[in-house]
């Protein structure tokens, strides 16, 4: 329907979509934390309280751009009322000097039919009534945090020419267990992408900090919560707004990867638009847990390298490991995926990284993961390195994971063998 409309461009369409899930589910997380607030006894100003000047001169009442107010407007008039005042207001939201209303700048809403938007917003309230009808019975705390927006992710199903494809959940899930970040520590993805490591590590921050009644088991098996014990307001900030840091050469995803942590409760989301290979991009040292699933088949201008990677390569699977190791704090963690060539490869830039692994961190684990596992994206095969930045190798705990809970073929479908749940289990007891 969209290309029928004139956009023909998949991802111009997936942005275009995105933008009225973003509308949609802010509408339903302004309501929905206005409850938890209040359930929590901590405060909640709602976002759509007083007004918005949407041109030099002219107020519109922010209720007004409610998904719940403007859906109901004849087709026309709710075409202008999106495109001339709610557009306006989701790029400008938290303020001009936040890195989202700056990545929004330039982006356009180019819905050019009302017919198409009315089809658009009723198709979108259909599926979240779906959503709604399926939510399994006793979970009366599951908020559906932004599934239909993970879903719609789920479907940027094409490689990109630098080898970019998104993680599944329950990768991202398992790998965030194992590395276990922790409330106050500072966390990376440097190639992130929609910001699913992101969001993987602050649910997980959230379900150790739960009650168990306030906590519920997800369509993968992993728990989940609301954080209720984080009775502190500056507990709840730094978790917000100072824990999180992704960045990506593509400036559509950035885009993506922010409206998706807004989504899911990250008030102040740090994600912004740079190249971590590149000699521009100056950090080192930062960060306490990195977690990643960079790109496999690109390559950089060696020109354009950072002097920071020593490694004589332009593979960005080898020299993302390298960054991430950089990146860190001495003491700091990371769980990060790579094709078996890392593991396996003869050159000497492949030699070079694992030296640098072996002797330069502690490579605790890894997990060998099925071919399958990246379908229908890719079929390469990969493995989780995980290990700590300082210290020397000792001993490397290895799982050959053979099962994921899903069918290794393009359908992915829901399978009864799961090796994950062990996978958990036995790496809490390596010691």
């Amino acid at each position: 329907r969209f290309w029928s409309g004139g956009i023909a461009n998949p991802l111009s369409a997936i942005e275009q979509i995105s933008y009225l899930l973003f509308m949609r589910r802010l509408d339903e997380m302004d309501a929905k934390r206005q409850e938890d607030a209040e359930f929590l006894g901590q405060p909640y100003e709602s976002l759509f309280t007083g007004a918005f000047e949407w041109v030099p001169g002219q107020l519109v009442e922010k209720r007004e751009l409610r998904w719940s107010r403007f859906k109901n407007l004849p087709p026309d008039a709710m075409l202008v009322h999106v495109r001339d005042k709610v557009f306006p207001f989701i790029k400008a939201l938290r303020g001009a000097d936040q890195p989202f209303a700056r990545h929004m700048k330039d982006a356009v809403f180019i819905l050019p039919k009302a017919s198409l938007l009315v089809e658009a917003v009723g198709l979108i309230d259909d599926l979240y009534a779906e959503i709604e009808r399926e939510r399994q019975v006793g979970q009366t705390f599951h908020d559906t945090q932004g599934d239909l927006y993970e879903h719609l992710l789920s479907e940027i199903a094409t490689a990109g020419k630098n080898g970019q494809f998104r993680t599944p959940r329950h990768i991202i899930q398992m790998m965030v267990e194992l590395v276990d970040p922790k409330l106050g520590e500072m966390v990376v993805d440097p190639a992130c992408g929609t910001g699913g490591f992101l969001l993987g590590a602050f649910q997980h921050v959230l379900k150790t900090h739960s009650s168990p009644d306030q906590r519920w088991t997800d369509e993968n098996g992993f728990e989940r919560g609301l954080g209720d014990r984080l009775t502190d307001q500056r507990q709840w900030e730094v978790l917000r707004e100072r824990t999180f840091h992704g960045y990506d050469f593509d400036s559509t995803m950035v885009r993506v990867g922010l409206m998706n942590l807004l989504l899911h409760g990250i008030d102040q989301p740090n994600l912004d638009y740079a190249d971590t290979l590149s000699k521009r991009f100056e950090q080192a040292e930062r960060y306490d847990v990195a977690l990643a699933n960079p790109p496999f088949k690109g390559s950089i201008d060696k020109g354009d390298m950072s002097e920071r990677i020593p490694l004589a390569t332009t593979k960005t699977e080898l020299l993302f490991v390298a960054r991430i190791i950089d990146l860190l704090r001495i003491g700091g963690r990371a769980g990060v995926i790579v094709p078996d060539g890392v593991l396996f490869g003869s050159s000497k830039a492949h030699v070079a990284l694992r030296r640098l692994l072996l002797e330069s961190c502690e490579l605790q684990g890894i997990v060998s993961m099925p071919s399958g596992v990246f379908k229908p994206y890719a079929g390469v095969s990969t493995a989780a390195l995980f290990f700590v930045k300082g210290g020397v190798t000792k001993e490397v705990w290895f799982y050959d994971m053979q099962a994921d809970g899903r069918s290794l073929d393009d359908k992915r479908a829901p399978i009864a063998e799961n090796d994950i749940p062990d996978v958990i289990t036995r790496w809490r007891q390596r010691d």
